[in-house]
């Protein structure tokens, strides 16, 4: 807790300096209907997970193969603030899931919630909503919420995003500087409409991020869940113009994980970095990435945290990287086709290799996984912002068993007010 402590004391001093803001978002506000919006987001995903040693390889259900289609459709309503000193609104979503396609012996792709005869539920709808209320450039919301911390995440890899109970105050009043606090105590998750499905109790959470200047930028998180874990990440992003259509890009993440108090979820001993270098021409864009493990666990997330809370550089399609000692590096290429008269279309494919693991059968134990991607974006016309991207990965370590994991993911976001 002292990391964070003067780590935020320091950066409001340095933002001390900064220019306040000539208005603030609430002396601007137009009114609780006035300032509303109301969108539709639509999400399609095709995912199947082939275990390539078949049905030994445990919890894979019966033939070692998982293949689901799903349709995500989320009502997203967000009211403006009423005008005064103190503004007040209202946040709502619905969130459905419709089963395309599934079955007995390939469920499990992480999609529906399971039937007692080991199906995927045809249907499931999740309602919400959160008041919200906004002095000045501070915002306060209690309810239903997605969350983007470092140290609390929501998960939003298939057609619906896990959902967070609890307080949020975020607090922009110092140009540059942004400082968030709060408090959840529940947590549903992509597949289940209850409203704590992790049997989360409590968890703090306290963050700062600063932007030094245009091209430097820091932040410190810090998470507590009673009788669980303290949790720390740092990072520092540092981006160096080289020339009009050229530049270097340092992006290090690191993490401080320790058991608390009775560690209901078991030991936690970790710390976890990464550091990410880029290079950009043009329309490429060339990484290479080192990621370490050290202390007595891998790096844990997802028990009551959010399946999202691992922003680091090795945490990609199918493995994050992250076990007990392990070393990891990637090399990793991007292209962006809208400099050879393609607007919309994009490339990416990386390499990872991750070793000197201990996962319980040895201590230098290895694992690779190369990803190739594709999406394409509708730049106009009535369809336009309608996306369709492709995502393989093939994993392979010296543990268990291997995997290749394909999906296709269509989205189409509406805009309705």
């Amino acid at each position: 807790m002292q990391v964070m402590k003067w780590s935020v004391i320091a950066l409001a001093v340095a933002a001390g300096t900064s220019q306040m803001a000539v208005a603030s978002s609430q002396s601007e506000s137009n009114g609780f209907i006035e300032d509303s919006s109301f969108n539709i987001f639509n999400r399609v995903l095709y995912m199947n997970r082939d275990f390539r040693n078949g049905p030994n390889t445990a919890g894979t259900g019966d033939k070692g193969y998982r293949e689901e289609t799903g349709l995500g459709i989320r009502l997203l309503y967000e009211s403006g603030f009423t005008q005064g000193t103190v503004g007040v609104g209202f946040d709502a979503h619905s969130l459905s899931s419709i089963k395309i396609d599934s079955g007995r012996g390939r469920y499990g792709t992480g999609q529906f919630d399971q039937t007692g005869d080991g199906r995927g539920d045809d249907t499931q709808t999740e309602v919400g909503g959160a008041i919200k209320f906004r002095i000045s450039d501070t915002v306060l919301k209690y309810g239903n919420q997605v969350t983007t911390s470092p140290v609390f995440s929501t998960d939003d890899s298939r057609i619906l995003p896990e959902v967070a109970t609890g307080t949020l105050i975020t607090s922009n009043e110092i140009e540059g500087l942004e400082l968030t606090a709060g408090r959840f105590t529940a947590m549903s998750s992509q597949t289940s409409t209850d409203r704590d499905t992790f049997g989360l109790q409590e968890i703090n959470i306290y963050g700062a991020s600063y932007s030094f200047t245009d091209n430097l930028s820091g932040a410190v998180h810090y998470s507590d869940a009673e009788d669980n874990f303290k949790k720390t990440y740092a990072n520092l992003n540092y981006n160096l113009p080289l020339a009009e259509d050229q530049a270097l890009n340092f992006d290090l993440n690191g993490y401080r994980t320790r058991g608390d108090g009775k560690e209901e979820l078991g030991e936690m001993d970790n710390n976890i970095w990464s550091l990410a270098a880029a290079y950009s021409l043009g329309a490429h864009k060339f990484t290479l990435a080192h990621q370490r493990s050290s202390g007595d666990t891998g790096y844990r997330y997802g028990d009551i945290d959010g399946g999202g809370t691992i922003w680091l550089s090795n945490s990609v399609q199918y493995s994050d990287f992250n076990a007990k000692d392990e070393k990891s590096w990637q090399a990793r290429y991007d292209i962006n086709m809208a400099e050879y008269g393609v607007p919309g279309l994009s490339f990416m494919t990386r390499y990872i290799r991750g070793t000197d693991m201990d996962v319980g059968t040895g201590s230098d134990e290895k694992e690779r996984e190369i990803n190739v991607e594709a999406k394409y974006v509708i730049q106009d016309g009535a369809a336009k912002d309608l996306s369709f991207r492709v995502r393989q990965a093939f994993y392979r370590n010296s543990f268990e068993g291997d995997v290749n994991d394909f999906r296709l993911i269509v989205e189409y976001p509406l805009s309705v007010l």
